[in-house]
C-alpha cells in the first residue's frame, strides 16, 4: 500500500514538474509576434473597416454555401443517373441508395 502511494505521489510530482516546465516554453513572447499583428492590435478598427470585414465574411459564407449546394446537387444527379429515385417511397430505401452508390462509383472508376 505504501509503495502504491509513493508511486502515485512520484507520478503526480513528475507530471506537475513537466507541465510547469512546458507552459513557459509554449508562451508567445512579444519578440516572436509579427510587428504587423501588434500594430493592428493596438489600433481599433474603424466602423468602415468592420463593415467591410463583415461583408467579406458574409460573401465568403455565401460562396461556401453555394459551392456545397452545387456539390450536393451534382452528387444527387449522379445517383439519380445510376437509378436512385429519392421521391419514391420504398421499403428497401437504404439498399436502393447503396446499390446506386456502387453503380455510380463503378461508372466513375471506369471513366478514369
Amino acid at each position: 500500500m505504501r509503495s502504491t502511494i509513493s508511486k502515485l505521489t512520484f507520478a503526480a510530482a513528475t507530471a506537475a514538474l513537466l507541465i510547469g516546465a512546458a507552459v513557459p516554453a509554449l508562451a508567445q513572447t512579444e519578440a516572436s509576434a509579427p510587428a504587423a499583428a501588434q500594430a493592428a492590435a493596438s489600433q481599433p478598427l474603424t466602423k468602415e473597416q468592420k463593415k467591410q470585414a463583415k461583408a467579406q465574411a458574409k460573401a465568403q459564407r455565401k460562396a461556401e454555401r453555394k459551392e456545397a449546394r452545387a456539390k450536393n446537387a451534382a452528387e444527387l444527379k449522379k445517383l439519380e443517373d445510376a437509378g436512385y429515385k429519392p421521391a419514391q417511397t420504398d421499403p428497401n430505401y437504404p439498399q436502393n441508395l447503396q446499390d446506386a452508390q456502387k453503380k455510380a462509383n463503378a461508372t466513375a472508376g471506369a471513366t478514369k
